[in-house]
């Protein structure tokens, strides 16, 4: 029979909250009385070593996932095949360790007490920096797969898929610059935006005056046209970087 309800903190690895916060949530769990799963990190047991992610599934009803953006939580795990069935993700990039704690004592009804707390570390020497696809979004244009140097990508005109995501370059979304929908994230970069997993802006709000609507609309694409140069740019530049580093190892091992 499944206990319930449990707690995965994923104690990241990429740097996108501090070293400070992590342990102050780390500190604070442990002084809940629930079951705690730290995982060193969540993006890389959802490339190796989905058996403890399984296995938390199979004991507990209801988890409760401290990690980053939820959308890119979400699908990170599907990408590596792990359904956890009902989970929430409370997002530490946006929410303070107190305010993560509020939540878990006014929403889940944790209260004070001893943890059972549980330490997991990944053997998985790399930094796990690989692309999560969004479905929901993705509109199976292929520029991703196009623009990757690395055969991270299998595409075909009816699937997109991440075969390889240990070929992705550390600190190289170049890829996810080029989506038009915003349907490629790295949950491990640093910056806050859609490309790391936030929800994508909706644009495009209705006015009663048709003429004032085009204009806006017109300016709106105008100025959309001009950050995906900007985008297109950056991502150019990521992936010769990126190139240039692969070329530099290869050359070193030899």
């Amino acid at each position: 029979m499944k206990q319930k309800p449990c707690i995965v903190f994923c104690r990241c690895g990429a740097g996108v909250i501090s070293v400070n916060e992590l342990n102050e949530i780390a500190e604070g769990l442990k002084k809940l009385d629930v079951q705690v799963y730290e995982l060193r990190d969540l993006c890389a047991y959802s490339i190796q070593g989905q058996d403890v992610l399984d296995a938390i599934d199979h004991e507990f009803q209801q988890k409760i996932i401290i990690a980053c953006y939820p959308r890119a939580v979400k699908n990170m795990l599907r990408q590596g095949g792990v359904d956890l069935g009902d989970f929430d993700v409370l997002n530490f990039r946006d929410l303070s360790p107190k305010e993560i704690f509020r939540v878990l004592e006014t929403k889940y009804r944790i209260t004070q007490g001893e943890a059972r707390y549980h330490v997991e570390t990944n053997a998985l020497d790399v930094p796990a920096w690989f692309p999560v696809i969004d479905e929901s979004l993705c509109t199976l244009c292929g520029k991703c797969a196009r623009f990757c140097l690395f055969n991270v990508y299998s595409f075909n005109k009816k699937s997109l898929k991440v075969v390889n995501p240990l070929a992705c370059k550390n600190k190289c979304p170049a890829c996810g610059r080029t989506c038009p929908v915003s349907a490629i994230m790295f949950p491990r970069i640093g910056e806050k935006s859609a490309l790391a997993g936030a929800e994508p802006d909706t644009v495009g709000k209705t006015t009663g005056e048709e003429g004032l609507f085009v204009m806006l609309n017109d300016r709106n694409r105008n100025r959309k046209n001009i950050f995906r140069l900007g985008l297109l740019q950056q991502a150019e530049d990521e992936r010769r970087k990126a190139l240039e580093e692969l070329k530099a190892s290869v050359k070193n091992q030899k």
